[in-house]
């Protein structure tokens, strides 16, 4: 659905751009919507790394280091937004934030084996 303004052209087309980037449609195909659940380079990383027990932010940052702060910190929303990460806030001096999987996420990690089992294969298959 669009909502467009009737301004000029150009402010129109820019309505239109963003109505359709922020709307989140989940009646296609189940597999368009688990891959745009997922979607982006570090989601899948972020919650195999959160499988085991829960994590704060600054072992994630140790864990991924090739991940910016940023980039972690907007995924980490993007995956919290999506109902896959829990983030809890303690309020203590100084906070302490832990993200943890929910049951939704948890329900994925046999996925993220297939694909942590699968690249492998694939490295392997590549270095001989």
């Amino acid at each position: 659905m669009y909502v467009t303004i009737q301004i000029d052209t150009y402010r129109q087309t820019q309505i239109r751009l963003i109505m359709t980037k922020n709307t989140k449609d989940y009646k296609a195909c189940p597999v368009e919507t688990t891959l745009k659940l997922i979607q982006g380079k570090w989601k899948v990383v972020i919650m195999f790394r959160l499988r085991d027990e829960p994590k704060r932010f600054n072992q994630l940052t140790q864990l991924l280091p090739e991940i910016t702060q940023r980039m972690l910190t907007k995924q980490l929303r993007e995956l919290e937004e999506s109902g896959l990460v829990n983030r809890d806030v303690f309020a203590e001096v100084p906070v302490k934030v832990i993200y943890s999987l929910t049951p939704l996420a948890d329900s994925l990690i046999p996925l993220m084996l297939s694909i942590k089992e699968w690249g492998g294969t694939y490295l392997a298959s590549k270095n001989k």
